[in-house]
């Protein structure tokens, strides 16, 4: 079985920054995609930042020059660098993955339990 465990999140003043990190662990043959979601209250979860195996990235709008993700595939982790943090930022982040099991399974999809991340004076 694959887990996701993300760190990181917490309460930030507005202007400052956060670096979530989010770890795959178990049976894992590769790592297809990997992402970062969040999912404010009342609204539905967004895509923050994607990056693919061929190391392509892509970034909601709204984060644009602020958020950089990044990934460490020796360690199977997944980074999300948020500077400049503005309490729209606000929200559970979630961390996803399209992970291979065996080398003959079907990638699946997983995702992280979720994060919290609080902009507030």
């Amino acid at each position: 079985q694959v887990q996701l465990v993300e760190s990181g999140g917490g309460l930030v003043q507005p202007g400052g920054s956060l670096r979530l990190s989010c770890a795959a662990s178990g049976s894992i043959f590769s790592i297809n995609a990997m992402g970062w979601y969040r999912q404010a209250p009342g609204k539905e979860r967004e895509l923050v930042a994607g990056l693919t195996t061929g190391s392509s990235t892509n970034y909601v709008d709204s984060v644009k020059g602020r958020f950089t993700i990044s990934r460490d595939n020796a360690k199977n982790t997944v980074y999300l660098q948020m500077n400049s943090l503005k309490p729209e930022d606000t929200a559970v982040y979630y961390c996803n993955a399209r992970i291979r099991g065996a080398r003959w399974d079907p990638v699946q999809t997983y995702w992280g339990q979720g994060t919290q991340v609080t902009v507030s004076s």
